[in-house]
């Protein structure tokens, strides 16, 4: 198998994750905020709400045309530079069909909104089940791209010195988890830690500084 190292020199890969849940409008808030929970750790903040909008009108569709309470499951995962969505419930007769809505009509705008914010969607039947799909585009270029920024290249080049790959004896041949990455990225910082605390410096202002720095040069704040 060949991997596709472009953007990250090391691989870090984004592990597919799911939950399965009773689809009742009351619960939409909290399937958002899954998804925000653990979109930002992939770095993926920037279509948060994309992804937040496809998922709740997915999920309302089922509400809508199979029930309130029916239960089902949402999956995410990287397909190539694009992030996927899948919600499945039980139901392979009441397929969800894109339709002309006018302004009048406060029905069935689920599926219009969710064409007009993913690249791509779709429905996949199984066996005793459905599969409502959506791809977004993330502006990557790969599944195990990240964001371009000076101050990630920097790291990288810092973690290549110091050899991520070997900071944890858990660590795995090839691509690295985003957990593994995070453990080595933070052995990494615990040795700079000592380093300033070896000539005469406060680690703890050190870190609050850092802090500081990182969260000024986050692109929300320019």
């Amino acid at each position: 198998m060949v991997i596709d190292m472009s953007g990250c020199r090391f691989g870090v890969i984004r592990r597919a994750w799911a939950i399965s849940f009773l689809a009742k409008p009351e619960d939409l808030a909290d399937l958002r905020r899954v998804i925000r929970m653990n979109l930002e750790p992939w770095g993926l903040a920037d279509i948060e709400c994309d992804a937040q909008l496809c998922a709740s009108e997915l999920v309302a569709n089922v509400i809508e045309h199979v029930g309130v309470g029916t239960p089902a499951r949402l999956a995410v995962s990287m397909s190539g530079s694009r992030l996927r969505l899948e919600v499945s419930d039980p139901d392979t007769r009441a397929l969800p069909t894109l339709v002309t809505v006018t302004d009048e009509h406060e029905q069935g705008r689920g599926l219009t909104l969710v064409d007009g914010v993913a690249e791509r969607w779709g429905v996949v039947l199984r066996g005793d089940s459905k599969v409502t799909w959506c791809e977004l585009t993330t502006g990557l270029r790969s599944s195990i791209d990240h964001v371009e920024a000076p101050q990630v290249a920097k790291a990288e080049a810092l973690l290549g010195l110091v050899g991520l790959t070997a900071r944890t004896e858990r660590v795995p041949q090839g691509p690295l988890s985003v957990a593994h990455a995070e453990e080595a990225a933070i052995d990494v910082i615990a040795d700079l830690l000592h380093w300033l605390r070896a000539h005469g410096c406060d680690p703890d202002s050190a870190l609050d500084r850092a802090q500081t720095h990182f969260e000024a040069e986050l692109p929300q704040a320019v």
